[in-house]
């Protein structure tokens, strides 16, 4: 049976996944790859109604276990009823966020420390991964201010506001900086960090570079275009 590939992006607040996911979407349909794009906490009916609980200004003050607990159930949603089958059918999907997110911001920045969330992505997932994981890394401070700016925006617009992580502090977003770094660091054949201070068209162009190297694609002449 054919099967696809799974590409996740991970990083910290402001690194420009968004542009990116779209990018790649773009990239790879043209390169007649069937592909669809996804969100953590979300990617279901039934995830993206935790993921209001977890993300929105006004979504409650969790307990970390509790909160891990939430993450964990909107995930294994999201792999039963939309990854897995996906991939089953040959069909490639790009996933802002996945576990590594856990490992990070619950993991380390929260304090429930590696052995939890192991313990529960195991039990949900076993022993599935990511075949390529992007680590958008940027300073704190600049990726809070672009945050900020977007959420502002979306104030503006009438539109939920999303930032119940972004206000947990520059202390707490260095943390979450470090603990990406590290998780590339400790699995360098998976992860391939990405300096997301850039131009997106030079971003785009050092991901379609690890995509050529690592799946043999066809190199991208500019984002978006084959």
């Amino acid at each position: 049976m054919q099967h696809g590939k799974f590409i996740t992006l991970e990083g910290g607040e402001g690194t420009g996944k968004t542009t990116q996911i779209q990018n790649l979407h773009s990239y790879l349909t043209r390169l007649g790859i069937d592909c669809i794009v996804t969100r953590e906490p979300g990617g279901t009916a039934e995830a993206e109604k935790i993921r209001n609980l977890l993300v929105q200004r006004d979504g409650g003050d969790w307990d970390p276990l509790s909160e891990a607990l939430l993450l964990f159930a909107a995930r294994r949603e999201h792999l039963v009823k939309k990854i897995w089958p996906a991939m089953q059918k040959g069909k490639w999907v790009i996933s802002d966020r996945f576990v590594d997110s856990s490992r990070v911001y619950q993991g380390l920045a929260q304090g429930l420390g590696e052995t939890v969330i192991e313990g529960l992505y195991y039990m949900i997932a076993g022993e599935f991964e990511p075949d390529l994981t992007f680590i958008m890394d940027i300073n704190p401070e600049e990726g809070l201010r672009r945050s900020g700016k977007q959420n502002q925006m979306s104030l503006d617009l009438n539109e939920s506001t999303e930032d119940r992580y972004e206000r947990l502090g520059l202390g707490f977003h260095e943390k979450v900086r470090d603990g990406f770094l590290h998780i590339a660091k400790t699995h360098p054949k998976r992860c391939v960090i990405i300096d997301a201070d850039q131009t997106p068209d030079a971003i785009f162009d050092q991901m379609s570079d690890v995509l050529q190297i690592k799946f043999g694609l066809k190199k991208a002449v500019k984002s978006g275009a084959v």
